[in-house]
């Protein structure tokens, strides 16, 4: 956590994900091309999920390359929270072609579409060819990485779809079945749904400035409430810039005869180093104030 992510992490990632990227295109050119030639719903809403994922990589790729750059006065945290709004877009891209599929596979079933088995078959199995690429580059990637996972996230839902599609094709060219691709597309639904709304939950918790998911605040003020000296910790705050990012600030409460001095012996220092530590908060604001003065900042002299 904090700052032990460099330049060099994310720059794999960025490649890996321009891969992905590539991959993803020339798979959805090969959709397109099979759902013109056949009418499936199910290869209709594989290539949905190739088109919006095209876009969520190519976003991601951009964010990737913004967070990477440094910070200003202007923009004091850089562009880290770049990763975390690509990845709700994704998320929310992934929803609405989701809820889209849903409806139109809901209306197929009062009113079945006649589907070849055939063309179905070759272009899953080739989709799927390409997802599987996709899913292994990008699985070397940081899995923390809230963007890598929306990525993933996406690329998986192909996948998942290129299954079904390959379902759909096997029981088409057995039984004939005429609901087969329109239950294929129902459950890659079923199946992507949750994911997509669990990551969108996860970029709202983030953007509201809410505590990393390993950090409990309470365990935070706990432990600073045991360092010699320290009376009192208010203005608690833990929150992250993105998901390999956190951050924290609070104001200690010492004793009226504690020595506020720097060095190692100091409260500040030794808070500093109990953060990093036992919490993994490396980006810390402290302030060190006595009871007469909680109102004032107190400067370390």
């Amino acid at each position: 956590m904090g700052h032990g992510h460099g330049h060099g992490g994310a720059d794999a990632d960025r490649r890996r994900l321009t891969i992905a990227l590539l991959v993803t295109l020339a798979t959805a050119v090969l959709g397109a091309v099979g759902a013109l030639l056949t009418g499936s719903l199910a290869l209709l809403a594989d290539l949905g999920h190739l088109l919006t994922d095209a876009g969520a990589l190519a976003a991601a790729v951009l964010a990737a390359a913004l967070a990477t750059r440094p910070s200003t006065m202007r923009r004091t945290y850089g562009f880290g929270r770049a990763e975390v709004l690509v990845a709700g877009a994704n998320a929310l891209t992934l929803v609405a072609v989701v809820v889209w599929v849903a409806i139109e596979g809901v209306s197929r079933l009062f009113d079945p579409v006649e589907i070849p088995g055939l063309p179905l078959l070759v272009i899953g199995a080739l989709g799927l060819a390409g997802n599987v690429v996709s899913l292994v580059v990008l699985s070397g990637g940081d899995r923390r990485n809230m963007n890598m996972r929306g990525a993933m996230l996406h690329v998986l839902g192909d996948a998942l779809g290129s299954v079904g599609v390959l379902a759909a094709a096997v029981v088409l060219l057995t039984t004939g079945w005429p609901y087969a691709d329109t239950i294929a597309s129902l459950l890659i639904v079923a199946l992507i749904l949750p994911r997509a709304v669990s990551l969108l939950r996860e970029v709202v918790h983030v953007l509201l400035e809410g505590a990393p998911r390993d950090v409990d605040p309470a365990e935070v003020q706990a432990a600073l409430l045991e360092l010699a000296d320290v009376d009192e910790v208010h203005d608690l705050h833990v929150w992250v810039i993105n998901d390999r990012t956190p951050a924290m600030s609070a104001h200690l409460v010492v004793h009226e005869e504690s020595e506020m001095h720097c060095g190692d012996a100091s409260v500040l220092d030794r808070a500093g180093h109990l953060l990093r530590e036992r919490f993994g908060l490396a980006h810390t604001t402290l302030q060190v104030e006595h009871v007469a003065h909680v109102a004032h900042e107190d400067h370390c002299g």
